[in-house]
């Protein structure tokens, strides 16, 4: 299992890719996705197996319902078990140890601390979201949480980059409108929304500057889940924590 994991200052950002897991085909191996079709036990070990291997104790890490929304929670521990788990799109929390994950398999994973307040915060950031304000959401959040945002640091995972995200030109052109940094061109000259620059651009925009972004394009990367690739296929995670 490969974990990209990193600490600043008592704030822990981590991604994982999609090895070190037991799902079977076509979710192989470390799907961390519980509503992609796999074998919930599968999922259930995964977790374990990812919380572990980063010093996580898997009860302690809070997940989301993604609907490619704006709405955020404010969470102070993990659901209540038989619970629905609300439809959110953003976490942001005050609570020390208390994991919060996102999961991916194109879209851009946005983890954020601000250690000094002791907030933390995770936003899905697909399209849709993008152009629905998930980003300056999730930093209001924190920021009512007493957060500032001059002080958050802000990390997005792998995602799939503007290179590869071919979309119609009307598409683009309605996705710009609301964010212009997310127009792009494919690597073959049609047009594109690069949402990871989109990202980028709300987070400055909010105010957060100290932000950087994963390398890694899902869906050129075989290393990862792409949903525009294979379309049926697992799910990343990214996690973020305070200690």
């Amino acid at each position: 299992m490969t974990l990209a994991h990193h600490s600043e200052n008592g704030a822990h950002f981590a991604f994982t890719d999609r090895w070190g897991g037991v799902s079977a085909v076509p979710y192989e191996e470390l799907n961390l996705g519980g509503a992609v079709g796999d074998d919930p036990a599968a999922v259930r070990t995964n977790r374990t197996r990812a919380a572990e291997a980063l010093g996580i104790a898997p009860e302690r890490v809070v997940w989301m319902n993604q609907v490619h929304g704006r709405d955020v929670a404010v969470v102070d521990g993990p659901w209540d078990a038989g619970r629905e788990v609300p439809a959110v799109d953003a976490v942001v929390t005050g609570r020390p140890g208390l994991a919060l994950a996102v999961l991916t398999a194109d879209c851009v994973p946005v983890l954020l601390a601000d250690p000094v307040a002791g907030v933390a915060g995770a936003a899905h950031a697909g399209r849709p979201g993008l152009v629905a304000g998930v980003v300056p959401a999730v930093v209001e959040a924190m920021t009512a949480l007493g957060a500032d945002p001059a002080r958050v640091i802000a990390r997005t995972g792998p995602a799939v980059c503007g290179r590869c995200y071919e979309v119609p030109a009307e598409m683009r052109a309605a996705v710009a409108e609301v964010v212009p940094a997310a127009w792009g061109e494919t690597s073959w000259g049609t047009p594109s929304v690069d949402v990871v620059a989109g990202v980028h651009a709300q987070l400055a925009e909010a105010g957060v500057a100290d932000s950087r972004r994963s390398p890694v394009c899902t869906l050129e990367s075989r290393d990862h889940f792409s949903y525009r690739r294979d379309r049926v296929t697992g799910r990343l995670a990214g996690y973020v924590w305070l200690d």
